[in-house]
């Protein structure tokens, strides 16, 4: 079929077509902002779940109905940043949503206060004057800027959402990638936002990050459990996958039959990603008006490949060798999350040695701990993929560390 009219959208965070099966977690948003407006507190959430399932484009559906309702919405993707460069880009971004919420000419009182707090946010961190934004509004003094993150984060809040409230409408932060924030960025961002909560202001932080984020924002804050909710998304059921990969096609007048849609529900077992794939790679090799269980084998080939040449291998790519071992030891166990004694046990290692690995592909994203002492990779079939990736399990030699000594 014609590749222009391809329906189907596998790229990372792009929206399809057809969003289906999170219809909860839409209505939980439309609750959050309908009472903040009504200067009502309610939680707010951190979605989460693996890679692929839709979590950038639900916060993309998130911004799309704030705007609709008049909010300011700050689009951010945490990075792992260090503090002074959090703080500055924080500090840019609130001056942006003050503007989103009113032209520069007809600022009032608090929003030239809020602005003043957002500049002298900034300059704690970049006292040798980096900050560019606003050069002829002065820094307020003794207010966000005495140097402790958490407080100086909380009169931010507070300011912007004070400026917000007078102008009767609210903020919202869309934030991506919550896990790679560190604790301390993340417990200061939970606090800041209880503040708020405090004061009933139309400020909240929308998130959404890997399974493990439910945990690190416990760590970081005790009350972050009341503070949020942490939906899990996930793979889509049965029905919710039929229409994800039937009603793009039909919408240029294609029509997937029941055994097509069994079969494709079979090789991705529901899961987003796998799904844009899979349809994008059976529109290129069909032919005719009915897409059939036959079109789905023919099309296995080449989606298999695009997965492994893209989606799995640009994880692969980022390892090191003995990273590598340590996700090809995990394959031979099996998908399911596995204990971190059978994975060393696997390599010929102890834990204790592999721990230091293990940590490292957690922090880089590919590896989760779904409950203590176990850890499961973050994308579905990645097993597979280690098998077709690496067919030998190879661990390379144990390196003597080096000494102060020896430096």
């Amino acid at each position: 079929m014609d590749p222009r009219t391809n329906p189907y959208t596998p790229n990372a965070g792009a929206e399809p077509e057809v969003v289906v099966g999170r219809e909860d977690q839409l209505e939980s948003f439309d609750v959050l902002l309908a009472r903040l407006e009504r200067g009502r507190t309610e939680q707010s959430m951190i979605v989460t779940g693996l890679r692929g399932v839709g979590k950038t484009v639900l916060l993309q559906q998130f911004l799309q109905k704030a705007r609709e309702n008049k909010w300011t919405v700050m689009d951010m993707e945490a990075e792992k940043n260090d503090t002074s460069a959090f703080r500055r880009d924080l500090g840019s971004r609130f001056y942006s949503a003050l503007l989103q919420l009113s032209p520069k000419a007809r600022w009032s009182e608090r929003a030239k206060h809020a602005a003043s707090v957002a500049k002298s946010f900034s300059l704690t961190a970049s006292p040798e004057g980096l900050v560019t934004f606003g050069l002829d509004i002065a820094p307020a003094e003794g207010v966000a800027d005495n140097g402790n993150l958490t407080q100086d984060l909380v009169d931010l809040f507070v300011a912007v959402g004070t400026a917000a409230r007078e102008k009767e409408t609210g903020v919202v932060i869309l934030l991506d990638e919550v896990q790679f924030l560190d604790k301390e960025q993340l417990g200061a961002m939970i606090t800041a936002l209880h503040k708020t909560v405090q004061h009933k202001l139309p400020i909240t932080m929308v998130g959404a990050g890997l399974p493990q984020i439910a945990e690190l924002a416990g760590d970081a804050k005790s009350y972050a459990e009341r503070l949020f909710k942490f939906p899990r998304i996930g793979n889509l059921s049965k029905t919710d996958a039929a229409a994800a990969l039937s009603e793009p096609a039909r919408s240029e007048g294609v029509l997937f039959n029941d055994d097509a849609l069994e079969h494709a529900f079979e090789i991705t077992e529901g899961y987003p990603y796998f799904i844009q794939e899979l349809g994008y790679a059976v529109w290129t090799i069909a032919d005719g008006g009915v897409i059939t269980r036959q079109d789905i084998d023919d099309a296995i080939v080449g989606y298999t490949a695009k997965l492994d040449q893209s989606f799995f291998q640009v994880r692969l790519d980022r390892c090191t060798e003995l990273q590598r071992a340590y996700l090809r030891a995990m394959a031979d166990l099996g998908p399911h999350p596995q204990k971190a004694n059978d994975v060393a046990e696997r390599m010929g290692r102890t834990s204790q040695n592999q721990a230091p690995t293990r940590a490292e592909l957690i922090s880089m994203g590919l590896l989760y701990t779904p409950e203590h002492g176990y850890a499961a990779y973050t994308v579905p079939q990645f097993d597979q993929y280690m098998l077709r990736a690496i067919p030998r399990l190879a661990v390379p030699e144990k390196r003597k560390r080096r000494t102060q000594r020896d430096q």
